[in-house]
């Protein structure tokens, strides 16, 4: 039995599909997401519109991301890593400049400043939340340091009154993260609405989704018009191009059905937060397991549930899961010891905890569709698997 959640993913998408795969032998996966009759007609109705792109919908999809979290410009991207690099590149971010990010994150928040020309400097995540450590933070600025990017791990807000102090006190750019925190709060305010700006993605994964797809939200009408630019070939009217730019523009159908989706955020985050519950309450006999940490003052919408325990114990619970046909993830290798990163320049970055976490954490499928029968279940498996 393998011992990497990882195993069989295609991330070339060379792998040669037969009769025997399609439907997958997992029967309980990382992601399910809720999509009904609404978006099916939604996605038929914008094919039938004849205007595939850059129109209606893409303006309704981006209202509805501003008014839900807060902001007063939100700006439709292809797909998170764009939508990174947009961010950076209209905060004026490019080559001699460094970012810091964390390292316990997808690839994308350090390679989206890469793709900008400028270099990321990773820092360590906080040992109970995993987000970004203010005070590590602090310590790695130099005078080349122009932005932050804390990530909202798992969905839970990192600590963005520390950060705006911080990039307050050294004149840096707070760019936010917000991949997977729809409907996230701090202390009633919404991700998304604490930086410059900040990245919500729409993969499977996530709570709402458009298959692939990002929003930027922001309330610096300048940032938003210079995102627009870029993602549309730089252009300002029909073929005069300001700057330049790339076609990073979000399909009609895509937005279409994003519309609906963020209708359907408050009830899935119901659900998710009554199966966080539910879930602690099955795991507190598990003493070899921590589960989740809520920090006061924040709405945690679970979008990763990542389970902590001794590395011995996660092989155990990982092989067991798969067993049964139940999903599981290491939500993440750490960025800085990716072979893109690899360097001759000597030791890499001092990320104690970050690599501490790396050896421990085990995400398990905790999707909206995840039912009490479910939890019992992943929960008994994990018990028998520690015991």
């Amino acid at each position: 039995m393998s011992t990497d959640p990882q195993a069989g993913y295609d991330p070339l998408g060379l792998a040669t599909v037969t009769d025997a795969q399609v439907g997958a032998p997992l029967r309980l996966r990382m992601a399910s997401p809720m999509i009904g009759d609404e978006e099916k007609s939604a996605v038929v109705e914008a094919l039938g519109s004849g205007m595939l792109t850059n129109g209606p919908q893409t303006r309704l999809f981006e209202q509805a991301m501003a008014e839900r979290q807060g902001t007063e410009h939100a700006v439709a991207m292809s797909n998170g890593t764009v939508a990174l690099a947009a961010m950076l590149l209209a905060s004026g971010i490019g080559p001699g400049d460094e970012v810091i990010v964390p390292s316990l994150t997808f690839i994308a928040t350090a390679t989206a400043v890469l793709h900008v020309g400028a270099t990321p400097v990773f820092a360590d995540v906080e040992a109970d939340t995993f987000t970004l450590s203010v005070t590590d933070t602090e310590r790695r600025i130099t005078p080349r340091t122009r932005a932050v990017i804390p990530v909202h791990y798992g969905g839970q807000v990192a600590d963005m009154v520390g950060f705006r102090d911080l990039a307050s006190a050294h004149r840096l750019c707070l760019l936010e993260d917000a991949a997977q925190a729809h409907g996230a709060l701090l202390n009633g305010r919404p991700a998304g609405s604490w930086g410059d700006a900040g990245m919500f993605s729409f993969t499977p994964m996530k709570l709402i989704t458009t298959g692939e797809g990002a929003v930027v939200t922001t309330d610096d009408g300048d940032l938003a018009y210079q995102m627009r630019l870029l993602r549309n070939h730089g252009m300002d009217r029909q073929y005069h191009h300001e700057v330049l730019g790339w076609n990073w523009r979000i399909t009609e159908m895509q937005a279409a059905m994003g519309v609906h989706q963020v209708a359907r955020l408050d009830h899935i985050l119901e659900v998710k937060q009554t199966n966080a519950r539910r879930f602690a309450e099955l795991l507190e006999p598990v003493a070899p397991v921590a589960v989740p940490v809520s920090s006061p003052g924040r709405l945690h919408p679970y979008t990763l549930y990542t389970l902590t325990m001794e590395p011995a114990h996660r092989h155990a619970v990982a092989d067991a899961l798969e067993a049964a046909g139940i999903e599981t993830r290491f939500y993440f290798p750490p960025v800085h010891l990716q072979p893109v990163f690899a360097t001759d320049a000597g030791p890499g970055p001092d990320l104690p905890v970050t690599e501490h976490l790396a050896e421990r954490i085990l995400s398990v499928p905790f999707h909206a569709r995840v039912t009490d029968d479910d939890l019992t279940e992943m929960a008994r498996i994990i018990e028998g698997a520690t015991s």
